[in-house]
């Protein structure tokens, strides 16, 4: 089964998506494309989803840059992939090409910005009603496009947004 991903033209020309459950290679309660390292789904079958995920954005998996979300209004600025430990915030944003941005969603809002002047990308995970509220605030007074994702359900294993810098060129 393809994977299945939602892209905005709000966000063009970076390359970026929602994805949704379809085409993941975890199976149980965690059905789907699971890639949040934190859950009890095998490791190995997590690796597989992110490598699909990397793969739709025609990156590599070790391009993957992402946090390790915590509910917080604390946001990190990468220039290159993020390894264990991760950052502790519930933002990420580049101006690097090519380094790929993971935020990962249950039951909360992803939200993915991009700054085409600029050449900056941010991903955000906005939890509850009012971080959302907030980040929509927050997004709309900022020099940049935005676009948010569905809430998914609450049984939902962790599904990937992710946007992508520029390509050198």
């Amino acid at each position: 089964m393809a994977l299945e991903i939602i892209t905005s033209d709000l966000l063009s020309p970076f390359r970026h998506g929602f994805f949704t459950r379809k085409g993941g290679a975890s199976s149980g309660i965690y059905s789907g494309l699971n890639c949040g390292f934190g859950s009890s789904d095998q490791s190995e079958v997590v690796h597989i989803n992110r490598a699909r995920v990397a793969g739709a954005l025609e990156a590599r998996p070790e391009d993957l840059a992402g946090v390790n979300q915590v509910h917080s209004a604390d946001a990190v600025a990468v220039d290159g992939p993020t390894s264990k430990p991760l950052p502790e915030a519930d933002a990420v944003a580049t101006a690097t090409p090519g380094v790929v941005l993971m935020i990962l969603t249950a039951d909360c809002a992803p939200v993915l910005f991009a700054d085409p002047q600029a050449g900056v990308v941010g991903a955000a995970h906005a939890a509850g009603s009012r971080a959302s509220r907030r980040t929509r605030r927050m997004s709309a007074s900022a020099p940049s496009t935005a676009a948010r994702g569905a809430c998914p359900t609450s049984s939902a294993p962790s599904t990937p947004c992710g946007s992508r810098g520029l390509p050198d060129g």
